[in-house]
């Protein structure tokens, strides 16, 4: 299907179904695709409430970014706005590129006001799908995010039955998605919240999801489906009920302690209206599907179900020997800070209990032209200590201490991570993770603590689903593998914006393999400097139930 031809995508935003974005692709040149990103505070009204926020392209979200299997798109972001800012290409592998993956202080700084910087987006051969891009520095990334859609290469076709459709749909209150009976269309979800995992529905259709993070999956028939922010997922529809109108309905899966306060309860909905002659109901039906806010079980039912495509066109490449072995914890923690000459304790999350700070200049930077004392390379391949993690006695101190530290990988070395939930503080909840630069296939998943003995002999190592961020669930743990064969300096985070703020975040770096073809590129003439301090954050400890409500909401 030609480029040109391309108009429909579909994405979930915060906590609202999405949004029309507009295609703004000025020239392509073969396999090379060229476009304007211009950054602007413009006005928009939602939900009766007018505000300025920062923009691409004065839409919100963004632009689509349409390209081919192993295409390369040049991006040329001009900053007119008030922020800086940095752009990510979540989920594009950019082979060997880590110059133009975005995220503030770790490959590069922010796009300033008034400047500008031009990004090659590199996407791999492997990668089919729907992906997307987002602001990677502060939390600028709410209102400047937009879709990519990567097509089959030229000649080929979906694994699946050609749709009959692609939807760009735009939901406010009154907002309509017309479909004719008998009909398939592809939806092009992303769950771009900030903070949110999210259930979605359609009253009495069921959902066929083909796809997640840019790879192809087994066709999996479901009521309904979970995302978690930082995820996308391509859903076939077919629209064989009774013509009237049904409500597509998004609502928060809450996995955090029910006695918080104040957390944004809504179910947000849409309507799917077929085309043709009838009465319309007097009030379209809700998914009776639809989960509710704290149904764990649900959460995990529909991730669990989830399987890698493994056919000849489309495999699943899992690493069946592992030469390194990582065992994780996620956990929300403490730090001790003086401020103002006063010593107190402030909010942190960690990574085996260390919680990353950013330091004042961009870590690739600084291992490619190897200068000292930005960073350390002892990020531990185990916690400090082993517990029970998930349960309610005996957890260890809550401090930490914030530092830079980064984990060093041998290229095409195969690596196996645990990650391990955590109850300290009392505070366990989904932890999203996302890997920048890599997919992963996830072999395992369960609650309570990892059994090194015992879980493993139930890993799938023939078609387990390959993403780039995966939930840890809340008192549970997940298994992932990969191949590390990208050279370069890529970041590992937790998706939800808080968590990352606080500090639940690493980097990897890869060295190269010995010839210029695994090898990390050289950077660009222009890098744009560094003269902002760290996004990551300490909040007030005193102040946490207000801060994470405050959060929540947004």
């Amino acid at each position: 299907m030609a480029l040109e031809k391309m108009a429909y995508s579909v994405q979930f935003v915060l906590l609202v179904l999405l949004s029309g974005l507009m295609l703004v692709c000025r020239i392509a040149e073969g396999d090379t695709h060229y476009y304007d990103f211009v950054l602007k505070d413009t006005n928009f009204t939602r939900l009766c409430v007018t505000k300025t926020m920062l923009t691409v392209n004065e839409s919100f979200p963004g632009p689509v970014v349409y390209v081919h299997r192993g295409d390369t798109a040049i991006v040329n972001v001009q900053n007119e706005g008030s922020h800086g800012v940095t752009i990510h290409w979540h989920g594009v592998k950019q082979p060997r590129n880590p110059w133009s993956d975005g995220p503030d202080h770790i490959t590069q700084c922010q796009i300033q006001p008034g400047t500008s910087f031009t990004q090659k987006v590199i996407f791999s051969e492997d990668q089919e799908g729907t992906l997307w891009w987002h602001a990677h520095s502060d939390w600028t990334r709410a209102t400047v995010h937009g879709a990519i859609v990567v097509l089959p290469t030229e000649g080929t076709t979906y694994p699946f039955p050609q749709p009959d459709g692609e939807e760009v749909i735009v939901f406010e209150p009154t907002y309509s998605l017309v479909v004719d009976y008998g009909k398939t269309y592809l939806l092009r979800l992303v769950n771009a919240a900030m903070n949110s995992e999210l259930f979605f529905a359609i009253s009495e259709h069921n959902l066929t999801v083909v796809g997640t993070d840019g790879t192809y999956t087994k066709p999996l028939v479901t009521n309904y489906l979970m995302i978690t922010p930082g995820q996308t997922m391509d859903v076939l529809i077919t629209a064989n009920q009774t013509p009237s109108y049904y409500y597509m309905a998004i609502r928060q899966f809450v996995t955090i302690d029910p006695s918080v306060p104040e957390f944004t309860n809504m179910t947000a909905t849409a309507i799917l209206q077929y085309r043709g002659n009838y009465t319309p109901p007097a009030s379209p039906s809700l998914p009776t599907t639809l989960p509710t806010f704290y149904q764990l079980d649900a959460g995990y039912n529909f991730t669990s179900k989830l399987r890698s495509l493994a056919s000849p066109e489309h495999p699943a490449n899992v690493p069946q020997n592992v030469t390194t072995r990582m065992f994780i914890t996620a956990s929300i923690n403490l730090v001790s800070y003086t401020f103002e000459g006063i010593l107190v304790n402030h909010i942190a999350s960690t990574l085996n209990n260390i919680s990353f700070m950013d330091p004042s200049s961009s870590i690739l930077d600084a291992y490619y032209r190897h200068i000292s004392g930005v960073y350390t390379t002892d990020f531990p391949d185990y916690p400090p200590s082993i517990f029970d993690f998930t349960g309610v006695d005996d957890l260890p101190s809550a401090m930490t201490q914030p530092a830079t530290k980064v984990k060093v990988l041998n290229y095409n070395e195969t690596l196996e991570i645990v990650f391990q939930g955590t109850n300290v503080l009392t505070s366990a909840e989904d932890h999203p993770v996302h890997l920048h630069g890599f997919t992963f296939f996830v072999v395992g998943m369960g609650f309570g603590n990892f059994d090194p003995v015992a879980d493993p002999k139930g890993y799938n190592l023939v078609d387990p689903p390959e993403q780039n961020t995966v939930r840890v669930p809340k008192n549970g743990w997940v298994a992932i593998r990969l191949r590390v064969d990208n050279p370069g300096v890529w970041l590992w985070h937790c998706h939800l914006d808080r968590h990352f703020t606080w500090g639940m975040a690493t980097v990897f770096i890869v060295k190269d393999g010995g010839t210029p073809e695994t090898s990390l590129l050289p950077p660009p003439d222009y890098m744009p400097p560094c003269i902002t301090p760290s996004p990551i954050r300490l909040e007030d400890f005193n102040d946490a139930d207000g801060v994470v409500n405050t959060i929540s909401k947004i």
